[in-house]
Order: structure tokens, then sequence, then C-alpha cells
């Protein structure tokens, strides 16, 4: 497995782990619908989140969670959308960027709740 591949692995499992000791219950993780895989998807108190994990080796690139663009996002709602239905959920619904950054054997973790909402087209 390529290098990145064993990055973002890494980054999604502490993601979950954090996800964990926050309270929130994991219904799915790297769920595929289409193209698009979808992370994590989880339960907090009433509210299904959708969780985007993006993890970095360093900043040299800008922050994480920069790379979750509108195309990306419009694509991980449609993902979402089909979930839901798939699932017969009901709810409210959020979409979240987990940034993790992982360099010199420590890690940051940074939790954007709301980190964008479903676009109308």
């Amino acid at each position: 497995m390529a290098d990145h591949n064993e990055l973002g692995r890494k980054g999604e499992k502490l993601a979950c782990n954090f996800l964990r000791k926050k309270g929130y219950e994991i219904l799915a993780t790297n769920y595929r619908f289409e193209k698009t895989e979808i992370d994590i998807i989880c339960r907090y108190n009433k509210t299904l989140v959708f969780v985007e994990v993006k993890t970095r080796s360093g900043q040299e690139y800008g922050e994480p969670e920069e790379s979750v663009e509108v195309k990306k996002q419009q694509k991980l709602v449609r993902a979402a959308e089909n979930f839901v239905q798939t699932n017969d959920m009901i709810g409210e619904v959020r979409f979240d960027v987990i940034a993790v950054i992982i360099q010199d054997n420590r890690e940051k973790i940074k939790h954007i709740k709301d980190a964008f909402y479903p676009y109308q087209e």
C-alpha cells in the first residue's frame, strides 16, 4: 500500500477513536456510493454526522481541511443522501471535517463541525 494510503487510514482510525471518546456512535466507515467514499458516518445525539477525514504529514501545502473543495462537498452530499435513503434514516444531518496532521510522531486533530452545508443545485 502506498505511503499516502497508509497515512490516510491511520488518520481515519485516529478520527474514529477521537469521535468515540467524544460520545459519537460510529455507524459506518468507508461508505461508498458511485465513485465517492464517506470516511465516517456516525450519530451524535439525534444528529446523523457525515465526516470527511483529511490527513497530512505536515502543513507545507496548507491546512488539510482546505482540500475539501465544493466539488468534493457536492459528491459527499449525494453519497450522504444515498446512505439516508438506503438505510431509511430520519433526523438532522451535519457534515463535518476532521483534519489530522501526523508529524514527528505527534498527532494533531482538528474537528470542524458544520464544515459545509448541502448546496441547492
